[in-house]
């Protein structure tokens, strides 16, 4: 897969251990020539990751909608930028470029770029998937929240059809190199 999508916090006030695991994952990507498709922005995990894929010969193309632009929040780094009106056009950009996506830790936005993800593929859409990089456990409650739709009945098949979980580094290579 060379076209990776990554969704993750645009917040300066994470753990360091997020942070540092978004910048491994961007000098991953800029040192095997993955093309880093995000949101654009120059803030967070977003901006490191974006950083370290680019200083490592990363492609890095950024989806910004009106408002980030307008905030004066889009990245310098860009080597495509496409604009869009507003976050759900993002989503559809950022799906459609993308051949997979990765989940860092994110808050709110994240969260509805992976269901976004994962719905459309339960639909038939798309098949792509969308990987949990579960530093640190962050993606836990989600997992089990997800695993109870299933128990109760509230998937119509299997979700891990439409997701994976990479608990630690190697782990997250070896799914995006298959």
């Amino acid at each position: 897969m060379k076209k990776i999508a990554v969704f993750c916090s645009a917040s300066e006030a994470v753990d360091s251990i997020y942070k540092e695991k978004a910048e491994e994952l961007g000098a991953w990507m800029g040192q095997h020539e993955k093309w880093l498709i995000y949101g654009g922005t120059n803030m967070g995990l977003m901006d490191i990751l974006a950083r370290a894929a680019k200083s490592n010969g990363g492609f890095v193309m950024g989806v910004v909608p009106t408002i980030v632009e307008e905030r004066g929040r889009v990245s310098d780094l860009l080597d495509v930028t496409f604009k869009t009106e507003n976050l759900s056009d993002r989503k559809d950009v950022m799906l459609r470029e993308a051949e997979v996506a990765v989940a860092l830790p994110g808050g709110v936005g994240t969260l509805d770029e992976i269901f976004h993800v994962m719905a459309s593929a339960t639909i038939g859409y798309h098949h792509k998937q969308v990987i949990l990089y579960n530093v640190d456990g962050f993606w836990n409650g989600i997992i089990d929240f997800l695993e109870g739709l299933e128990k109760q009945r509230f998937a119509h098949s299997p979700l891990a059809c439409y997701f994976k979980v990479a608990n630690d580094f190697e782990e997250l290579v070896k799914l995006l190199e298959n």
